[in-house]
């Protein structure tokens, strides 16, 4: 089977061994695959986790058809069409555990499908199970207009948010975010947008921040939350390391929570799962919640899928079709 492997020579389609399903796991006959900024560092050899390095079929999202399933796999089926994350998803084949599936909604395409499963799963347990947002409270997406972001938008709306904020550093991305639910959209590369956070909020700061940047603006964050508020670091895409006002932090008696899937067991992550499920899935079947694919390339063209990215001018998701 043909898959992008980072080898030697860095990222390029490779013949390997088509993988066989054992146990919890069930193979799938790849339709489509959604690109994430984690990807863009492994085809540069960087690792994620337990992911990437010399070796590794690249990706953690897709979208197919069961092939085949292992001995301990429950509530799947050959033939179903479904969506899920996992590493090694950039072939056409790939392995899953079976509490890592979602199904396919009917009428719902492989490319549309292959967008959502870590956006759905991140952005749920971010901002439900961990920053406990609740109907009624306000909340500021930092890093909006990204694929995970467009969606954590839409999800604290559907949860009865009663402000939801955007930020993208990008006007023509900026002024879009609204569609997605944000009732106000900032510009968090300045240095002003802690003031209309502020004056939106009647001077409080919201109750939680969902954070994709950090680095460069963590301290405004803390600025922008009120008293007993939350943030949940996602992202770092604007910096691993910075400054840190720890008295800003301990006077506003904030809980600062980082989350990432790296070091989840895969029972948390099958919970997880479970939790999207059982709270949104709804909203998933009606297509209330969905995220804009951007552009769509061939499996051959995944080099210029990723230069579209790294170039960072797409809005939504961008799909690989198998």
């Amino acid at each position: 089977m043909k898959a992008y492997v980072y080898g030697a020579g860095g990222a390029a389609i490779t013949d390997i061994d088509k993988p066989a399903p054992r146990g919890p796991q069930v193979l799938i006959r790849v339709r489509a695959c959604g690109l994430n900024r984690a990807d863009l560092g492994m085809t540069k050899g960087h690792a994620h986790g337990a992911a990437g390095g010399g070796g590794a079929v690249l990706g953690m999202e897709w979208a197919g058809e069961i092939e085949a399933v292992g001995d301990e796999a429950y509530g799947c089926e050959v033939g179903d069409r479904v969506m899920g994350s996992g590493a090694a998803a950039f072939g056409e084949y790939t392995l899953a555990d079976h509490g890592r599936l979602f199904p396919i909604p009917d009428g719902v395409s492989f490319e549309d499908a292959a967008a959502l499963p870590v956006a759905l799963t991140t952005m749920h347990n971010a901002l439900i199970a961990v920053g406990k947002l609740r109907a009624g409270q306000s909340v500021l997406i930092q890093g909006a207009s990204s694929g995970v972001g467009l969606m954590a938008l839409q999800i604290a709306r559907l949860k009865g948010a009663k402000l939801v904020i955007g930020s993208s550093t990008d006007n023509s991305r900026r002024d879009r975010l609204r569609e997605f639910g944000a009732d106000l959209a900032i510009d968090s590369s300045g240095s002003g947008w802690v003031d209309q956070v502020l004056a939106a909020t009647g001077g409080a700061g919201v109750d939680l921040i969902i954070d994709q940047i950090s680095g460069s603006v963590a301290n405004q964050n803390l600025a922008a939350t009120r008293v007993l508020g939350r943030i949940v670091n996602v992202g770092r895409l604007g910096g691993a390391h910075a400054d840190f006002n720890f008295d800003l932090h301990a006077a506003r008696r904030i809980d600062y929570v980082g989350v990432t899937f790296r070091t989840r067991s895969i029972e948390e992550i099958r919970e997880i799962f479970r939790q999207v499920r059982g709270d949104i899935w709804p909203a998933v079947e009606t297509r209330k919640l969905k995220l804009p694919v951007d552009r769509v390339f061939a499996f051959a063209e995944i080099d210029k899928a990723f230069a579209h990215m790294e170039a960072n001018r797409h809005f939504g998701k961008i799909v690989v079709t198998l």
